[in-house]
């Protein structure tokens, strides 16, 4: 400031009322523009940690990630980092990989740079464990809940969608409907599963066990073994729900192996919407998407909403919905 004051040829407290936006009309609109000019060629920039002392703001958010590379991550983020410019904050973001001791390490490092709040995403629907350190600041769950149930989640609507993709099925016509659902023990496949039970009940269809299976690892392969088994059965089903698209893509090389075709014999809605497998499917997949983007925009709305109110957050779970997106495979 000084060097921009003695350049133009005025009083320090000058430069300092205009770089601060504090401007009382004591600074000529002239003399305002050649303090902003000299700032520019001078490559003056504020000190972040010297005015966030001074207000006890710095303007930042944390957002510790497992999954900052993969499609479903980057959806996250770029929610996030949206709301974040909107808000007037700039995002921070560290990736862990899941590794616990990495986690507390970003968090840590978090807090030195003085990020006033922290989203921390999950790269799928779970339980989790945070360190107490998190508890420092007003923290935000995104994709998963602590067990405490002390920290506010965003999570999406795992039965809705479920109950979505099933009721999408029974409106086509169909009424023998095979699921092959994620591993059983997960909350994502406990949600699903609900849901196309709740859509089958609605529509008075009797549930058939042998029509319910399940793919240990979510997995093409695992989705081609439980749609071949669905297949072989003596009354086969007209359509199958898949957990995920990558099951589903392994259901499609089934039901083609089996001389049938999609969907005049066999309609098929993923979950997921995982693009570069659903939109290059032939015919595309019929879908259910996960809200990564809105979860991670929704994330940061609450951190906002709280620092300006200057008020703890409420431990509450905001559900998201999982929105349908109807393709060619039903």
């Amino acid at each position: 400031m000084g060097d921009i004051a003695q350049r133009v040829g005025v009083s320090r407290t000058a430069v300092s009322f205009v770089l601060n936006n504090r401007d009382d009309g004591s600074v000529s609109p002239a003399t305002r523009e050649r303090i902003l000019r000299a700032a520019e060629e001078l490559g003056y920039r504020p000190h972040a940690a010297a005015r966030a002392l001074a207000a006890q703001r710095s303007g930042l958010l944390g957002l510790v990630t497992e999954i900052v590379t993969s499609p479903f991550g980057m959806e996250t983020v770029k929610g996030a980092q949206d709301r974040s410019w909107q808000e007037g904050k700039f995002l921070l973001i560290a990736a862990t990989d899941g590794n616990p001791g990495l986690e507390r390490a970003a968090i840590e490092k978090l807090l030195e740079q003085r990020v006033e709040g922290l989203i921390y995403a999950s790269g799928f629907h779970r339980e989790v464990t945070l360190p107490s350190i998190a508890f420092d600041v007003p923290t935000v769950l995104v994709h998963c809940f602590d067990a405490d149930g002390r920290l506010p989640s965003i999570v999406p609507d795992e039965e809705g969608g479920g109950h979505s993709a099933t009721r999408h099925l029974i409106e086509a016509g169909h009424r023998r409907i095979g699921f092959i659902n994620l591993q059983p023990d997960t909350t994502a496949a406990r949600g699903r599963l609900a849901g196309y039970r709740r859509a089958l009940a609605e529509a008075g269809i009797e549930p058939v066990d042998d029509l319910v299976m399940s793919s240990d690892d979510s997995s093409a392969d695992g989705g081609h073994t439980a749609a071949s088994a669905l297949l072989n059965l003596a009354d086969r089903p007209t359509a199958i729900f898949c957990g995920t698209d990558r099951i589903a893509m392994g259901a499609y090389d089934a039901i083609k192996e089996h001389g049938l075709s999609i969907p005049s014999d066999v309609a098929v809605v993923g979950f997921d919407n995982q693009e570069l497998i659903a939109a290059y499917l032939r015919p595309k997949l019929t879908t259910v998407a996960l809200p990564f983007h809105e979860m991670g925009t929704r994330g940061v709305e609450m951190l906002g909403a709280a620092l300006a109110a200057g008020q703890p957050i409420a431990p509450e779970q905001v559900t998201v919905g999982c929105p349908l997106v109807e393709r060619s495979s039903v």
